[in-house]
């Protein structure tokens, strides 16, 4: 059965596979967000989390943009924020890009058009980004007089910090095939692709353990950078250890040896 909530700015559908698609709704001015888009998708994100029966998030948007990041309106009444009206709002989208990063299930940015500001931050925060070849990314918040400091832990992460030394202080656009240079993509398809490129990535997943998928992820945030120590050793050989003899770590070694479908394995 498919779940539906529905806002003016954010859709949200999860399908019979487990696969949620998350979609900025707000066309007509490029998907920008405000603090009530930050809002409805931190708590999507959260709920999400929660959710056992879904596997997969699909990032998504409707019209020719992405995001244009901040909306313009909600910029305006910011300027006129104190200090800490202004401290609290940016806690309210580090909160919600918080979420997203460390959201257990697999997520998939869709992205077709322009990704500026706080949309590059979406994007690097989710573990995989497929990108039409004529998206464009911009971080250009220092054209405003201000700094990307609420998404550059995730985007640091997902394009280096010498790149990020050069995009944040020139504010320069860069299109998908320098942002899949870079890190921040991870394929770059014609347009009218980008559906059946999302799709295929989604069969791919669904081919795999849904537990070892969640676990496989965790892996990756906890090991990331952490020094190749006996603790470090002891931890990782535990998990595999952990996995083998749990029920799918069981049934996907049985499977493989007798040639058979495991019996996780979705075909949407």
């Amino acid at each position: 059965m498919t779940d539906n909530t529905t806002t003016a700015k954010v859709l949200c559908d999860i399908d019979r596979y487990g696969v949620a698609t998350v979609t900025l709704n707000n066309p007509d001015k490029h998907n920008a967000f405000d603090d009530g888009v930050i809002a409805e998708l931190s708590k999507i994100f959260m709920d999400l989390a929660d959710r056992q029966d879904v596997s997969i998030m699909v990032l998504a948007s409707t019209g020719k943009s992405f995001s244009a990041g901040a909306d313009l309106g909600w910029m305006k009444r910011m300027a006129s924020y104190s200090y800490e009206e202004n401290l609290s709002d940016a806690n309210a989208l580090a909160c919600m890009l918080k979420a997203l990063n460390f959201m257990p299930q697999t997520t998939i940015a869709k992205v077709q058009g322009a990704a500026f500001g706080g949309a590059v931050g979406l994007a690097s925060c989710c573990d995989i980004v497929i990108a039409s070849n004529k998206a464009s990314f911009c971080l250009s918040e220092v054209k405003l007089g201000l700094i990307p400091a609420t998404i550059s832990p995730y985007v640091i992460n997902a394009i280096g910090q010498k790149a990020c030394r050069r995009y944040f202080q020139t504010a320069e656009r860069f299109f998908s095939d320098k942002a899949q240079r870079l890190g921040l993509v991870d394929e770059v398809v014609n347009p009218e692709e980008l559906d059946e490129s999302v799709d295929a990535m989604v069969r791919t997943l669904l081919a795999n353990s849904p537990e070892a998928v969640k676990q496989a992820k965790q892996l990756a945030l906890d090991v990331a950078y952490q020094d190749i120590d006996n603790e470090l050793i002891n931890i990782t050989s535990e998990r595999i250890a952990s996995i083998r003899v749990s029920e799918q770590g069981q049934e996907g070694l049985s499977a493989f040896f007798e040639k058979r479908t495991p019996s996780w394995q979705q075909k949407p």
